[in-house]
């Protein structure tokens, strides 16, 4: 049985950093494509980074780059997605996701596995 935790959300204020980690097991992480993606209370889910096995480079949407950084530790079954300068508008809750089939993008929509989700609020 795969599953997927994420650790490490929190209330931050404004600039200020955090270190999400998901610990993957079940599953080597041998899959098409690993990401992080947020939901914003309203908002529909969208993605963060995300890995694709195929290309070993983080992708980023323009809003977050240069501010969030995604990584993985093979040997631990690890990912983690560093956030620096925390804006009020990166509220949300934060998951992430394996896709085991595609390996196409960082869209939600091919992941297939997710996990439960990490709550990041960032207020003064």
């Amino acid at each position: 049985q795969l599953q997927l935790v994420e650790s490490g959300g929190g209330l931050v204020q404004p600039g200020g950093s955090l270190r999400l980690s998901c610990a993957v097991s079940g599953f080597t992480l041998d899959y098409k494509a690993v990401g992080w993606f947020r939901q914003a209370p309203g908002k529909e889910r969208e993605g963060v980074s995300c890995i694709i096995s195929s290309d070993s480079s983080p992708y980023y949407p323009d809003s977050i780059k240069g501010r969030f950084a995604m990584s993985r530790d093979a040997a631990n079954n690890t990912v983690y997605l560093q956030l620096n300068r925390l804006k009020p508008e990166d509220t949300a809750v934060y998951y992430c996701a394996v896709d085991s089939r595609y390996g196409v993008g960082c869209s939600p929509l091919v992941y297939d596995y997710w996990g439960q989700g990490t709550q990041v609020t960032v207020s003064s």
